[in-house]
Parts: C-alpha cells; sequence; structure tokens
C-alpha cells in the first residue's frame, strides 16, 4: 500500500474516508497475522494511514486540539 498523503485525504468525500477507513482495519489485522512472519513495518504504517485519516475527521467536526484534550481528559476522570 503506497503512503497515504494529505492532500489526498482532504479530496476525499466523507463516505469514502469512512470505506477507507474500514478498508485500512481489514488490512491492518491481515498485517497483524502476517507480522510474526515479515515483521511490523507493515502494521506501523497502516496504523499511521488510520490516524491521519481519523485526525482530519476530527478537525472537520471544528474540534481543536484543546477541546480534545478536554474531552479526553474529563473521560478519563469519569473511570
Amino acid at each position: 500500500m503506497p503512503r497515504l498523503k494529505s492532500k489526498d485525504i482532504i479530496n476525499l468525500s466523507q463516505e469514502d474516508r469512512d470505506k477507507k477507513i474500514k478498508e485500512l482495519r481489514l488490512e491492518l489485522v491481515k498485517a497483524k497475522i502476517s507480522a510474526s512472519k515479515a515483521g511490523t513495518s507493515k502494521v506501523k504504517e497502516v496504523k499511521r494511514a488510520i490516524a491521519k485519516i481519523l485526525t482530519f475527521n476530527k478537525s472537520k467536526e471544528g474540534k481543536s486540539k484543546e477541546e480534545l484534550k478536554k474531552a479526553f481528559e474529563s473521560s478519563k476522570a469519569k473511570k
């Protein structure tokens, strides 16, 4: 899988990004299975691609880093 670039993510619609995340998660499971044989570089690459898309989705929702951090801390405090 070629590296996912930011400009490619920007050009995708929300539906396409959701489909891409599902595809990448399936690929991640397959990569984890084969990681014991080949190594973890593929797993790392797939995780980064998923993180890029999820981060972009969060930024599109209009939430800033501070808001996300505050939400995380409040959910952490509830546990």
